[in-house]
Order: C-alpha cells, then sequence, then structure tokens
C-alpha cells in the first residue's frame, strides 16, 4: 500500500456522507475565518479615524503680538482641528470634555487653557513663557485610542511650535531687513560724508595755503605802510609850503599872461592895419594905372617885407596861448596843492591808521595760519575717519542678510521646522491591515493545520496493519491533510486578494510560498499528532502559543523579552511571517531563502518524526490499544 492510496482512503472515509463533506469544507474554511475576517476588520483603521469621536476646546482669551496685532491663537488652533477632519472633533465647554472622557463620549480631548496666546506670543516680546495644552485621556475606554492621542497632541504642539517659530523667525528676518536699508542709509551718507570730507581736506588745505600767503602778504603790508607812516610824517608841512609856492608861481604866470595878451592884441592891431595898407595900395597902383603886372610885383614885394612882422605875429599869438595855458595850470595846480595841504593831514593820520591795522591784519593773519595748520591737521583726521566709517559700513552691509520675501518665508520656516524626513520606503504595506497580513496568514495557517488533525487520523491502522512500510504509512497519512492545508491556503488568498482588497506584489510567489508554509504547518501537527497521540493536539497549542509571542508578527520580533530570542530563532512561524512579508511588499530576496531552507527542514523533520512514529506503532501495546487519554 502505497502512500498516496493511503491518502486516498482517509480523504474517502471523510467524504462518505453529508456531514463529514461538511466538515471538510469548514476544515478548508476555517483559516479563511479566521484571518479574512481579522484582516477585513483591522483592514484600514487609521483611515476610519474620522469616526473616532473626540472634544476640543479652547479657553484662550488672545493678546497682543510683537507688531500690536491681536491675536487668539487657541481660536485658530481650535478652528484648524475641526476643520481637518482628522477625528471626529466636536467643540464643547471644559467641563463636557472631561465629563465626556470620562463617560466614554469621547475617547480623549485636547484642551487649550486661557493666556495660551500671551505665553505662547511672549518670546516675540522678549519675556518667554512656555505654552501648554491639555490632553485628557482614559485608557479604560480605549488604551490605543489614548495612544494616538498622545500622538495627536504631540503633532498639534509641533504645528504650533512651527507657526508660531515660523511667525518669529519671519519678524527676526525682517528686523535683519529693516537694519540693512538703515545701514544701507547710513553707508550712502558715510559715503557722502567721506567724499565731502575729502573735499574739505582739499579746500581745508588750499585755505591753509592761502592764510600762509595773508600772512606773508599782510606783514609785508604792515612793514610797507610803517615805512609809509615814517616817510608822510612831515607832507602835511611839505604841501603846505607847495601850496604857498604854488600859488605864488601862479599869480606871477597870470601877469605873464596878462602881458602876453596884450602884446597879441597889438600885433593883432598890426596885422589888422597891414592888410588894410596892402589893399589901398593895391586900389591906388590901379588908380594910377599901374599895370596890373606891376601892380602884383609891387604887392608881392610888400608882402616879402610884411613876413617878418607875420612871423613874429604868430609866435606872439603862440606865445599868448601857450602863457594862458600855463596861467590856468599855475592856477590849476596852486588850486591842487591848497586841497593837497588841506588833504594831507588826513592821508597822514590815515596812513597811521592803515599801518596800525596793517600791524593786526598780520598778527591775525599769523594766527590764522597756524590755526588752519591745526584745521588742516584735523580735517586730515576727519576724512580718514570717515572713509573707515564708509568702508566699514559698506563692509558690515555685506554681513547683514537681506533676502526677498520668498527667500525669508522659506528661511523663516527652515528656522522654525530645521529639520524634515525623507521617507525613503524600500517596501510599503500600503495599510495596517496589509502590514497584519502576513503575521495572521502565518497564524491561520498553522490554526488549519491544527483543525485538520481533530478528524483525521495522523497514521492508517489498515495500513499499520497491512505491514505497510513505516514512511509510506508517515507520508500517507500526512498528504491528505497537506492537500486540505493547500486548499485552504488558496481560498484564504483568493478572499484576502479579492475580498478584502490586500494588494500583494508578488502573487504567484507568495500563493507558492504559502503552499510550502501549509505542508510544513501540516507536517510538523502531523509528526506532533502521530508521535505523541492526544498529547500531540495539546503539544500543537502550546507551540501555536509560543509562536504567537516570538514571531514577531507585530512588533519587531528584537523587542520581545532576551528570554524569547530562541524560540524566534527556532520555531518555524517566525521564518513564514518574513518571507510573507518579503513576497507581499518588495519580491523575493537572498533572505528568503533562508525563510524556505528552514521550512524545508521542519517539513523533512516532521515526516521523519512521523515515519519514527508509524515504526513505533508496529508494535501493539496496551497504551495502543487502550489510551488513557482520547481525544
Amino acid at each position: 500500500m502505497n502512500a498516496f492510496r493511503i491518502a486516498r482512503n482517509e480523504l474517502r472515509r471523510l467524504s462518505t456522507g453529508t456531514m463529514p463533506k461538511l466538515a471538510l469544507v469548514a476544515l478548508v474554511l476555517v483559516p479563511l475565518l479566521y484571518a479574512s475576517f481579522y484582516l477585513y476588520a483591522n483592514y484600514d483603521p487609521y483611515g476610519r479615524l474620522d469616526k473616532l469621536p473626540a472634544a476640543v476646546f479652547t479657553s484662550d482669551t488672545g493678546a497682543k503680538d510683537s507688531s500690536g496685532q491681536q491675536r487668539n491663537v487657541g481660536r485658530e488652533v481650535t478652528d484648524e482641528l475641526v476643520k481637518s477632519g482628522t477625528f471626529q472633533w466636536h467643540e464643547v465647554s471644559e467641563q463636557e470634555a472631561r465629563d465626556g472622557v470620562r463617560s466614554d463620549k469621547y475617547s480623549f480631548a485636547i484642551g487649550i487653557p486661557s493666556g495660551f496666546s500671551q505665553a505662547l506670543l511672549s518670546v516675540g516680546n522678549f519675556q518667554p513663557q512656555q505654552a501648554t495644552i491639555t490632553l485628557t485621556t482614559n485608557d479604560a475606554n480605549n488604551y490605543l485610542s489614548g495612544t494616538i492621542a498622545k500622538q495627536v497632541a504631540e503633532q498639534v504642539r509641533k504645528t504650533i511650535a512651527e507657526k508660531v517659530g515660523s511667525e518669529a523667525a519671519d519678524r527676526f528676518l525682517v528686523g535683519f531687513s529693516t537694519i540693512y536699508g538703515k545701514i544701507q542709509e547710513a553707508s550712502t551718507g558715510a559715503s557722502q560724508l567721506a567724499d565731502g570730507a575729502s573735499q574739505l581736506k582739499s579746500g581745508q588745505q588750499q585755505l591753509a595755503d592761502g592764510a600762509a600767503k595773508l600772512a606773508d602778504g599782510s606783514s609785508t603790508l604792515a612793514t610797507g605802510l610803517s615805512t609809509l607812516k615814517t616817510a608822510t610824517a612831515a607832507l602835511p608841512g611839505q604841501t603846505q609850503q607847495l601850496a604857498s609856492g604854488a600859488s605864488q608861481v601862479a599869480a606871477g604866470d597870470q601877469k605873464v599872461a596878462d602881458a602876453a595878451s596884450l602884446a597879441a592884441t597889438a600885433s593883432s592891431d598890426i596885422q589888422g592895419r597891414l592888410d588894410s595898407y596892402r589893399s589901398q595900395l593895391v586900389t591906388d597902383l590901379r588908380d594910377a594905372g599901374v599895370p596890373e603886372t606891376q601892380v602884383q610885383a609891387i604887392v608881392a614885394r610888400a608882402d616879402q617885407l610884411r613876413s617878418p612882422v607875420d612871423q613874429a605875429n604868430g609866435k606872439i599869438q603862440q606865445a599868448n596861448g601857450d602863457l594862458a595855458k600855463l596861467a590856468d595850470g599855475a592856477r590849476q595846480v596852486s588850486d591842487g596843492a591848497q586841497k593837497l595841504a588841506a588833504a594831507s593831514p588826513q592821508l597822514a593820520s590815515g596812513i597811521a591808521q592803515a599801518s596800525d591795522g596793517a600791524n593786526q591784519l598780520r598778527d591775525g593773519a599769523s594766527r590764522l595760519s597756524d590755526g588752519e595748520k591745526t584745521a588742516v591737521t584735523g580735517t586730515n583726521q576727519l576724512a580718514d575717519g570717515a572713509a573707515k566709517l564708509r568702508d566699514g559700513l559698506s563692509a558690515g552691509l555685506k554681513e547683514i542678510p537681506n533676502p526677498d520675501d520668498p527667500t525669508r518665508n522659506a528661511t523663516a520656516n527652515t528656522i522654525a521646522d530645521p529639520v524634515a524626513v525623507n521617507a525613503n520606503g524600500e517596501a510599503s504595506a500600503g495599510t495596517y491591515g496589509a502590514g497584519l497580513a502576513p503575521f495572521f496568514i502565518s497564524l491561520a495557517t498553522w490554526i488549519g493545520a491544527f483543525v485538520l488533525f481533530l478528524i483525521l487520523r495522523p497514521l492508517s491502522t489498515r495500513a499499520l496493519t497491512a505491514g505497510a512500510a513505516p514512511f509510506r504509512v508517515a507520508v500517507g497519512g500526512w498528504l491528505s491533510s497537506a492537500l486540505l492545508g493547500i486548499a485552504q491556503v488558496i481560498v484564504l488568498f483568493g478572499a484576502v486578494t479579492w475580498l478584502v482588497g490586500i494588494h500583494i506584489a508578488h502573487p504567484l510567489g507568495a500563493i507558492g510560498f504559502a503552499v510550502l508554509v501549509s505542508l510544513t504547518f501540516t507536517s510538523v501537527v502531523h509528526a506532533l499528532n502521530a508521535f505523541f497521540g492526544a498529547v500531540g493536539k495539546f503539544l500543537g497549542l502550546v507551540l501555536l502559543v509560543l509562536q504567537l509571542v516570538s514571531a514577531g508578527g507585530t512588533f519587531p520580533w528584537q523587542t520581545i523579552p532576551d528570554a524569547l530570542y530562541p524560540l524566534h530563532v527556532v520555531l518555524p512561524m517566525g521564518y513564514a511571517i518574513d518571507g510573507f512579508r518579503h513576497l507581499f511588499y518588495s519580491g523575493a530576496t537572498v533572505q528568503i531563502l533562508g525563510d524556505i531552507g528552514v521550512l524545508l527542514a521542519y517539513l523533512v523533520g516532521g515526516i521523519l518524526v512521523s515515519t519514527l512514529a508509524a515504526r513505533k506503532r508496529r508494535v501493539w501495546t496496551v497504551s495502543a490499544l487502550k489510551p488513557e487519554l482520547s481525544l
């Protein structure tokens, strides 16, 4: 009798009649009922948090920020929470929120106390206070809702901190921009000051040079005026003498001019008479019958004789004019001399005063020259200082940040939240249910293998009685459960993928691996039942519990107590879960070969233990015929 025939006989035994057939169907559906319904119920609980009732209240009265604007951050936060829709938010009073959490009306409550805005905005006024948010939970309602509430409160706190920090940083950067503008104005003014100081330096040097020249000139002027003062001290007396002499000369010149005028008059009379005599002579000669040629000859001769008289008359008339001019000039000189004599005392006094003023001017110009030398030194220092101020402000201006509005906003947001998380998942489950699927499918497969042997016989008594080989008996007893286990995982995968909607990255590989897991688990459970009999069923439950706590199906297995580490390494369910995760989310890796190797080792080991049990069962004992415990 071969193994396949033994398995066929066992399945035929279970399929005769209606109830056995229903029992087989139930056995196939047990993993489906366990895993699919659980995964369906927990498919995406985070996506239904909007059904979770939560309370929020605010007692904040608001406050003024550093710019004087009235703010009520508590009101802003409350409105944002209610509008967010992340939970089923209810805005109530503080007392209603506390009573609601206590009575399980609300899963948790977030409260914003009075003075929240004042404390939150105090940083901008340099009076820092820490703002607080109250979180009310009740683990008697649900532990996980309280855990979720703490995460929500932390997120709210972080969001508020980022918002306020961003606003504070923005004001801080705006202050930098204001400082930049003022420093820029100061830099422009300093540049103008430096240019003006440079011009002042040049002008001051010219002024100093001019003051030195003024000092030299005024000294020369003072010396000259002093000499002039000395030289003109006797000028009034001398000019008086000059005036007296000029008056006498003018009187004498006038007498000479008068005499010359008489002589000129007499000479003119003589000329007139001579002209009359000439005309009379011409008339008489013509009347006497003297030829005209002779008349003209006689007149010409007479003119020759008169020529010296005419010359003398011209000289007399010229001398008369010159003497008249001389008399007028002498009179003018006399008048000028009189005026000079009259003005000389004042002139001498003015020259003396000018000499004294020139001395004072010399002394003042000397002091001005000395002062200008000091002023030049100060002006040079002013120009150097203005240049340093200009250069310093220009260099400092480059060190002051002056971002534009987009850059300032981005910088403020970065200051408020300097670190961002760039999630780069190598593989993603997608939903909470998909994340738990490897664990619950593995668990359901073990349970499916366990329940199969509630009605299946691990070893065929008929085959043992017929003397079949122990290996054939063992494989035949396992094959019937293996076939039903394969049916279980196929039905389970169909429901999980089509009905529940869990996406599997590599479905064919996952189904093949699930078949391997089912074969392994049925082999192990079969070996326990074959070797230990009724006690084997109990040991199957014990192994189930041990694997539940050590497989790492929910939390990472490294978080279990150290004492359970060996169980994780030894028992097969952890390797089944690890293989499912790789096939569900990413794909086959080298690591999955290790999982397959461990499962194959358990599969072979289970068959070997079953073979050993079949060998033992070939010898009938009293305990085998009449066991103390029968299930």
